[in-house]
């Protein structure tokens, strides 16, 4: 194994989660505040499941998404 190679893999599998899941995140908040359905200041429970088959990983993660 190559911990570098790993290491350098899990770093770039996160970062495009990340960045992809703020980009959803934000896409819902703003059409939620355009339909009126949540106030500017509400806060929302959130979870993220991550889950790798190959190495029987399955982790549950739990946040809050703040609007304030």
């Amino acid at each position: 194994m190559n911990e570098d190679a790993l290491n350098q893999s899990i770093r770039q599998f996160l970062k495009h989660v990340g960045i992809h899941s703020q980009r959803e995140i934000e896409k819902a908040v703003t059409a939620a505040l355009e339909g009126k359905s949540v106030a500017g200041s509400d806060k929302f429970p959130a979870q993220m499941t991550l889950s790798v088959p190959g190495l029987k990983l399955e982790v549950r993660f739990d946040g809050e998404i703040r609007l304030e």
